[in-house]
């Protein structure tokens, strides 16, 4: 187990409508400086196939993607004590602070990516945010009981919101 602070900021703007929260950056998501940057993880595919747009592979594409569509990304994580990428050994969480997030956008939905998010939301941001989250299915490739078909659909929920 290795305490571990979250080195990416948040993805938004001020005309951000909704808000994804994941977990916690997976090793390859910290290695790389990004979101999901794990090639297996289908979080971007997901959010290209909804928002019916090619996906981008730059970090950049994907920040700029992600602020046409309103959409803000980061992690209900600031630190924790973790092994691996595991969500299920996540100890010692410390949250971050999503108020200014919520309080320099125009943020009116939260979206967690798995349960574990959904999770440590309503335990750490809720009582603060008094915001209710939906749990959308983890787009994690540890998720294998969804496939890409089904994560998109289930997924197209945030459609309505951007």
């Amino acid at each position: 187990m290795e305490s571990v602070t979250h080195p990416i900021p948040p993805v938004y703007d001020t005309s951000s409508k909704i808000l994804i929260l994941g977990s916690f950056p997976s090793v390859k998501s910290r290695e790389g400086r990004f979101f999901y940057h794990h090639p297996q993880n289908r979080f971007w595919k997901v959010l290209a196939a909804v928002t019916k747009e090619l996906p981008a592979d730059t970090i950049e594409g994907k920040t700029c993607f992600l602020l046409k569509n309103h959409i803000a990304l980061w992690d209900v994580i600031a630190s924790c004590t973790i092994t691996g990428s595991s969500d299920s050994s996540i100890r010692d969480v410390i949250p971050n602070d999503l108020s200014q997030i919520l309080s320099q956008s125009q943020v009116a939905q939260i979206f967690c990516n798995g349960s574990t998010s959904f999770r440590y939301y309503r335990k750490y941001q809720q009582p603060l945010t008094g915001k209710t989250a939906v749990q959308l299915p983890s787009t994690s490739p540890a998720n294998a009981a969804w496939s890409l078909d089904k994560l998109i659909d289930a997924w197209s929920v945030i459609g309505g919101f951007l």
